[in-house]
């Protein structure tokens, strides 16, 4: 079974699910889908189309330069059939796609990387910028707040005054004046 590239968008093409265009000299043209065939047709550039491998390459968003992009070419040199050198070739094969896609892993989180540097930069550009929407009207005055209601306590306590009544001999604690006893 063999799965093909399409033209337009470089995506696969399984048996059964393509649509093929043949120029009159003979140059055949393999599509995916019936979107990629009306792009064709319509002469629209693959490298302007976001959804597009090409877009993705052009864009920096892909992987395009790589040693492991070299054992995908397509080889029609025909081969004597041996035992030993099919297995080594598929057991090449499944090692180049382990390293294919740990380099694929590596480059996406390194270009990710920079974006997080980015966006850091800006959130602490956008927290400094708008600093009075994050703190606490009250945040730096906490400290002031404890003096006052240190001093209405001490004022408080000061206010009680210890009365003696002459015909009693019993002290009072009570608020107000000596002479109006509350």
């Amino acid at each position: 079974m063999r799965i093909e590239k399409c033209y337009f968008c470089s995506g696969p093409i399984y048996p059964g699910y393509d649509m093929m265009f043949i120029h009159n000299d003979c140059k055949v043209f393999g599509f995916c889908k019936s979107k990629c065939h009306k792009h064709f047709k319509k002469k629209c550039n693959p490298r302007k189309v976001r959804r597009t491998k090409p877009f993705q390459k052009a864009a920096g968003k892909e992987l395009t330069v790589d040693n492991s992009f070299e054992f995908d070419r397509h080889r029609n040199e025909p081969i004597k059939y041996q035992r030993e050198l099919w297995n080594k070739t598929i057991d090449a094969m499944k090692r180049v796609e382990e390293i294919k896609q740990k380099r694929q892993a590596k480059f996406i989180m390194n270009r990710l990387k920079k974006n997080k540097e980015l966006q850091k930069v800006q959130d602490i550009k956008e927290v400094k910028q708008s600093i009075h929407l994050i703190q606490a009207r009250l945040a730096g005055k906490g400290k002031e707040l404890e003096e006052k209601m240190v001093q209405q306590l001490q004022q408080d306590v000061d206010m009680k005054i210890i009365f003696i009544w002459p015909s009693c001999k019993e002290s009072v604690i009570g608020f107000g004046s000596k002479s109006n006893p509350v």
